[in-house]
């Protein structure tokens, strides 16, 4: 008998033992820099195409042909109609956080307006090395790029002509990003980061209207132009004469110096003062231009332009975004 009670009192006691570990709470993991990088294409909701409105300016629709089912957009630069099924149906973002963010840092979104005849992955991630030169920057930054027209001569901007929509966007980019993070406590870092549009090429357009109707002017920290713009000058004037709390940077080769002389003549007759060459600090408000010679080969601006990977070298002259939590890396030497 008391060797039948001895042993139910050893079962219960080890019950009673076993309880508390298997209840104990699993500790959270601290918020901490990424021990990797992560880099994703991500369908959005929000995102420049699919459109089915107008042309802002010109009063017609966008998807102006049409055969049998079929949509499509004819272009007269390209000579040729680009149809929707191809050319204007891809909803994905490239997504790109670097190793090392720390999101209990300030931080910044930058997003990369890739221009014409480009893929996300085959020109912005592999031939221009975008998410390299944002990594390689020591900001504790994360990159966002929406896809455009698909390898089209098209410099649409598609959703981002409609008010408000690259304000959505944005709020999407930061839950996505939270996503890819993997941790929720991580969304604030991404909801709150200030803005830096870059534009390369015919993305000009789009970052044109971002600045005039994509209702975020109190995040926008700055707007870098590789080897652009070819139009909407009277809208970057515009912008820069309202004196934005945000820089300008503007680097060009050949192709576009004729668009930036006569940018800088509207920005002289606004009473907008500018400054040519690289700052040593893109401190709010500071407007530069950067003249490259004549041999430097468009398609190639954003890794070879006055310097090697451009991008990288203008974004480490962003102050007050270290990735370390010290001072932001200087910049590399000149191209030999």
């Amino acid at each position: 008998m008391w060797r039948r009670h001895a042993a139910g009192a050893a079962l219960l006691m080890g019950l009673v033992l076993h309880v508390p570990a298997l209840a104990a709470p699993t500790p959270k993991r601290e918020l901490a820099p990424l021990r990797t990088a992560r880099t994703a294409l991500v369908k959005f909701d929000n995102s420049p195409f699919p459109y089915r409105g107008e042309v802002p300016e010109k009063g017609k629709q966008f998807l102006d042909v049409v055969e049998g089912e079929r949509l499509g957009h004819y272009s007269i630069r390209a000579a040729t109609t680009y149809w929707e099924d191809q050319t204007y149906s891809d909803r994905r973002v490239l997504l790109h956080i670097p190793r090392g963010f720390d999101p209990r840092l300030p931080a910044l979104m930058i997003v990369f307006l890739h221009g014409n005849e480009a893929r996300l992955m085959r020109d912005v991630r592999n031939r221009q090395q975008v998410p390299r030169q944002v990594s390689e920057s020591g900001l504790n930054a994360v990159l966002v790029v929406p896809q455009f027209a698909v390898n089209a001569l098209d410099s649409s901007a598609g959703r981002f002509w409609e008010p408000g929509v690259f304000a959505q966007f944005v709020r999407e980019a930061g839950e996505r990003l939270t996503e890819l993070y993997g941790d929720e406590r991580a969304r604030s870092a991404f909801h709150d980061a200030p803005l830096v549009l870059a534009a390369y090429s015919g993305g000009y357009h789009p970052a044109a209207f971002i600045l005039q109707r994509g209702r975020v002017e109190d995040r926008v920290r700055g707007l870098i132009l590789l080897d652009s713009p070819f139009g909407d000058l009277e809208k970057f004037a515009d912008w820069l004469a309202g004196r934005p709390p945000a820089f300008l940077i503007s680097a060009f080769g050949k192709s576009a110096r004729d668009d930036n002389t006569l940018l800088q003549r509207m920005l002289a007759e606004r009473g907008v003062p500018y400054q040519s060459g690289l700052p040593a600090e893109l401190a709010r408000g500071s407007v530069a231009f950067i003249d490259g010679s004549d041999d430097l080969k468009h398609v190639d601006f954003v890794t070879d332009a006055w310097v090697r990977d451009p991008l990288k070298v203008i974004l480490r002259r962003i102050k007050g975004f270290p990735r370390d939590g010290g001072s932001t890396p200087g910049s590399p030497a000149k191209k030999k």
